[in-house]
């Protein structure tokens, strides 16, 4: 005997029975036949079938036909059935006739499908949203490894099948499922329950268990379960959720905590009423409140738990032979403690949505004939209808359900005993709890404090590694890598940073911006830098200083003169200030000037240079042909505008086409490196050939003029200052390909630093020597004598080179005497000199005074 179901339909008798005694159906009377399906199908199609039969008709025969829209079967609609199994089945039978059908209890997904079920509705929502309510529970107590229990039928598959997808959608892993069988007679059933215990047993980490099941076997499962002390976490399906039957189990407190999900309840006050009264009711036309009576008799003599034992156990057949000799005792409180708030108040507005259906049809017809109102009529009207429940107002949605909410109950040990309590209220359109006070969200979150999970929570800053679990829940929490950040808890994957501007150590929780680099003025390798070119400048400006004090001394005149000094000193004070543009954050502005600056003061210090080459060697020429050679290419200005015109024009075209920018370097990990990219390489390579050109040529012309006299050897310091040059460029170009990081400009730096001072101490250290330290040497005496030696021996040289190609050529080979080697004899001799400048002088050897003038000419050359 189910005394929820006896209170379901209890309940529905009380509200047709209310309806008839108020004004909503005027003129109308509603009435019933009530049928035990006892929870099989083929009983309760059986039931259907007397449904279908012909109004007034004396055999309960079906008529089939094609169109039954004239048929006026023996009801208009049905109430029912509890479980979604029968409902399935009875559904398809009154479809013939599209009876409506509306149930109070039966939730599968399945029955929202009206192509399949076109007569079915519920006044209750669908399992889709109480399989979405558990597992919404379930994620924010922080639980994802769970297991589920179910009966083998197809309310417990569907609803599997339905929270399996849920589960799935929300990162919950079923670890495991166990089946069992949907009737008690089973022979495997108390095996299959052993089973699962054990499983539960078994399954250490899993400490939430799902159950979607009749009470009959979630009452059989805890029974087993507190023998086993077992202790968990049970979520409870609507069908046992608000169970009074299991919540009075003795020891019950032991299963650890229940949280259920019951059908939201209204105010059924007037059925508890109507229940104290029950035992005045006429028994005669309702068989179950008479074999109810009898129960009440037979166990009258039990406990509490005993007695609702008692009642649930006897058959009518043990009934009849044990009623005789019994006294009839009524319990008032037995009724009213096992009602299911949700149950009842679902039923009765079952009952209510079809009489305000048959109040609108009844609205223009006379309803005292049966056949005004045919069932698919009636159906229709359903879809539309709306029934007003407290305060609101509630129908049907499209799918045939009614979207109420849902209440989250708590079984609570209360002075010794369990009471089912409201914890929380689901809203299932909006997918939320709400909470009646802090006290019962308090209860709510202590629902975290039990662990269900595979594996350990990761911390921020880690990720989870599946492993070869096939369950995504179970994993391995691995720190993020480098450059990966996470700031949550069990997250799947690391998020990466902006590896443009930002980091992350191993095992980060956030990104960090990456530290600007570049060379500072406050840098100490900078400051040196710094240092020897401000040394440089004050070199230079010292030199300028000495030479424009010694302006008509030999030596400076021996130079060039004071302008081409100047200029070429000027070139090396730029070279020296442009080395600034090396240092501190990079701008375009610098990019641009470093460069060309350098490049276009470097070719004009060469080119000044190389006319000092010329003229050097033009000077101390004693070759005619190589001497009408130089003075064809010594044009001073023209030479140096033009050689500095080609790099200006070289840097205009690469400042114009591929100019330098600042660009933002990557390579070095946490640090981002500010640093000039030089546009095109192509045209910086041209532009340091381009110079480099230029200083082998200077080379050249100054190697050439190596051997001059020693006291103004200043071809030799311009050989060395090239030399210093190629060397420090040819070793700048491997190291600058090597070299990142915000030391790279210094490299350059100090390429140039070498190559300025180089030149610049090679070509006027030795002359300022000679100006502060030998100024006895810095006489025009002194000097016309040193040029008058070197003069002599050289034009000695060449006299005698050229009498030894006459001889060759000379039919008579005279042969020279030895007197013609000293400086006595040859002023009577018939040695050759050929001066510079002057015609071959054959048969006498050049005087003393010629000599000299010789002498002031290579000085005045000079």
């Amino acid at each position: 005997f189910e005394i929820q179901i006896f209170l379901q339909t209890l309940a529905m008798i009380h509200a047709i029975e209310t309806i008839n005694n108020s004004t909503l159906l005027s003129g109308v009377t509603l009435g019933y036949e009530i049928y035990d399906t006892c929870a099989d199908v083929t009983k309760a199609m059986a039931s259907a079938l007397r449904f279908l039969a012909k109004f007034n008709s004396s055999e309960d025969v079906v008529e089939f036909k094609c169109n039954y829209t004239d048929y006026v079967p023996r009801i208009k609609a049905v109430t029912g059935a509890s479980y979604s199994e029968v409902s399935m089945a009875v559904s398809r039978l009154l479809a013939l006739q599209l009876i409506p059908q509306v149930s109070p209890a039966s939730s599968a997904e399945i029955l929202s499908d009206k192509i399949r079920f076109p007569s079915f509705f519920r006044t209750i929502p669908s399992d889709f949203h109480q399989t979405r309510a558990m597992t919404h529970l379930i994620c924010e107590s922080g639980w994802n490894w769970i297991g589920v229990i179910a009966t083998d039928d197809d309310n417990g598959r569907f609803a599997l099948e339905s929270f399996g997808v849920q589960a799935m959608a929300n990162n919950v892993c079923i670890a495991f499922k166990e089946m069992l069988p949907a009737y008690l007679s089973d022979n495997t059933f108390h095996t299959k329950v052993d089973h699962a215990i054990e499983k539960i047993v078994k399954e250490t980490r899993v400490n939430v268990i799902v159950v979607f099941m009749r009470q009959t076997h979630v009452l059989k499962l805890f029974k087993k379960a507190v023998e086993r002390n077992v202790n968990k976490i049970w979520i409870a399906s609507d069908n046992w959720s608000a169970a009074v039957k299991i919540s009075t189990i003795p020891n019950i407190r032991q299963l650890g905590t229940i949280v259920g999900f019951g059908f939201k309840s209204g105010d059924i006050s007037t059925f508890q009423d109507f229940l104290r009264n029950l035992h005045e009711k006429p028994t005669d036309n309702n068989k179950f409140l008479r074999e109810y009576i009898m129960l009440l008799s037979v166990c009258a003599h039990l406990e509490y738990h005993d007695f609702q034992m008692c009642i649930s156990n006897w058959s009518q057949n043990d009934l009849l032979q044990n009623v005789e000799n019994k006294h009839q005792i009524w319990r008032d409180d037995f009724l009213n403690a096992n009602i299911e708030p949700g149950f009842i108040h679902s039923t009765i507005l079952a009952v209510y949505a079809i009489a305000h259906a048959i109040k609108k049809q009844c609205k223009d017809r006379n309803c005292k004939d049966p056949s005004a109102v045919a069932p698919w009529e009636l159906l229709e009207e359903l879809k539309k209808v709306t029934v007003i429940d407290g305060d609101r107002e509630i129908k049907f949605d499209s799918n045939g359900d009614m979207s109420t909410t849902y209440d989250v109950l708590l079984w609570k040990e209360i002075d010794g005993h369990i009471e089912i309590t409201t914890m929380a209220e689901y809203d299932a359109e909006k997918g939320d709890f709400i909470f009646e006070d802090e006290e019962k969200k308090k209860e709510f979150l202590n629902l975290k404090k039990v662990q269900s999970t595979c594996s350990q929570h990761c911390r921020p800053g880690q990720m989870k590694k599946v492993t070869e679990s096939p369950h995504t829940c179970c994993y391995e929490c691995v720190y993020c890598p480098e450059n990966h950040y996470s700031n949550q808890t069990d997250i799947d994957y690391c998020y990466q940073c902006n590896n443009k501007s930002y980091w992350a150590p191993i095992n980060s929780t956030t990104c960090y911006r990456k530290t600007i680099h570049f060379l500072t003025w406050t840098d100490w390798f900078a400051v040196f830098l710094l240092l020897l070119s401000a040394f440089g400048v004050v070199l230079v400006l010292s030199i300028s200083v000495i030479f424009t004090k010694n302006l008509n001394t030999p030596v400076v005149k021996a130079s060039g003169g004071l302008t081409v000094c100047h200029i070429i000193l000027f070139s090396h004070f730029l070279i020296f200030l442009s080395t600034i543009f090396f240092i501190d954050e990079p701008t375009e502005f610098k990019c641009k000037t470093r460069q060309a600056l350098f490049g276009i003061s470097f070719a004009l210090c060469i080119s000044c240079i190389l006319i000092k080459s010329l003229k050097i060697l033009l000077a101390f020429s004693f070759d005619p042909k190589l001497q009408n050679f130089l003075k064809c290419l010594y044009k001073p200005i023209p030479t140096v505008v033009t050689c500095t015109g080609i790099q200006v024009t070289i840097c205009t075209f690469w400042l114009i086409f591929s100019t330098p920018f600042v660009e933002q370097n990557f390579s070095i990990p946490r640090t981002i490196i500010l640093e000039c990219n030089e546009g095109s390489i192509v045209a910086f390579g041209i532009m340091l050939s381009y110079i480099a050109a230029l200083a082998f040529i200077c080379f050249i012309f100054a190697f050439k003029g190596r051997k001059l006299p020693e006291n103004y050897n200043e071809a030799k310091f311009i050989t060395f200052g090239m030399l210093i040059y190629f060397i420090a460029w040819i070793v700048f170009i491997p190291v600058y390909a090597t070299t990142f990081g915000k030391y790279l400009p210094a490299v350059e730096i100090i390429v140039v630093l070498i190559s300025n001072y180089g030149i610049l101490c090679c070509t006027f250290l030795p002359k300022c020597y000679i100006i502060i330290y030998k100024q006895e040497t810095n006489t025009k005496s002194a000097f016309l004598k040193m040029v008058y030696t070197y003069s002599t021996k050289s034009a000695g040289s060449v006299a005698v080179s050229q009498i030894s190609l006459d001889s060759k050529s000379s039919s008579s080979r005279a042969t020279i005497s030895d007197s013609c080697k000293s400086e006595k004899n040859s002023v009577n001799g018939n040695c050759h000199f050929q001066v510079p400048g002057e015609r071959l002088i054959k048969g006498k050897v050049l005087p003393k005074n010629t000599a000299r003038a010789m002498a002031r000419k290579r000085l005045s050359s000079i």
